[in-house]
């Protein structure tokens, strides 16, 4: 992901990032450095919970209004087919605790394929990144869980890339985003209503 800064702006000019209001990002503690418990894991996984939801909604906006064709098509019904499915799995997770899906508002950003593509690609990088980054305070059974998402969230950061004729793997490692850094990243474009 670059270290640039995203703006509302620089979605609707077609940059994109992720997205999502500061209210529901309290879910995720601000710093995760205490030791793994069932709680740390619930707080993290309500977070992943919300992030999961924004790109499944995304993916459904852009199917509706982002004139997709081809494999940018395939890709959003494909990978927001996935991240129903991993809400769903964080939804089981969490059981009574989850809390209910979020409103979205996206903006112009699925107005067409090429902003719908570079929004998809911030997307996945934030998510993935943030992912990477909550696995060390995480429980070895919930950070087996994750892992399980993290691998195809990976896939999805590669795929969408390609499609766009970026490099699948622009690096030997990713680097992870600490839980404040994923909070401010989320919380710059205002998705989340």
């Amino acid at each position: 992901m670059s270290d640039r800064q995203l703006t509302r702006a620089s979605l609707m000019r077609g940059g994109a990032a992720l997205a999502a209001g500061g209210v529901a990002l309290a879910t995720w503690p601000l710093t995760t450095a205490s030791a793994p418990s069932a709680k740390q894991d619930a707080e993290i996984l309500r977070f992943a919970l919300t992030v999961e939801d924004l790109q499944a909604a995304f993916y459904a906006d852009a199917i509706k209004r982002a004139a997709l064709k081809g494999e940018l098509l395939e890709f959003a019904q494909t990978v927001g087919g996935h991240e129903r499915a991993h809400a769903a799995h964080i939804r089981d997770l969490l059981g009574a605790s989850a809390p209910k899906p979020r409103r979205f508002d996206f903006a112009d950003t699925n107005a067409d394929a090429k902003r719908f593509g570079a929004t998809a690609i911030q997307i996945e990088e934030v998510g993935l990144a943030a992912y990477n980054g909550a696995a060390t305070s995480l429980t070895s059974e919930a950070l087996a869980d994750a892992s399980r998402i993290v691998s195809v969230e990976a896939r999805h950061v590669s795929w969408i890339r390609d499609i766009v004729g970026e490099t699948p793997a622009p690096r030997a490692a990713d680097r992870p985003i600490s839980a404040k850094e994923a909070q401010a990243a989320l919380a710059r474009t205002g998705f989340l209503r």
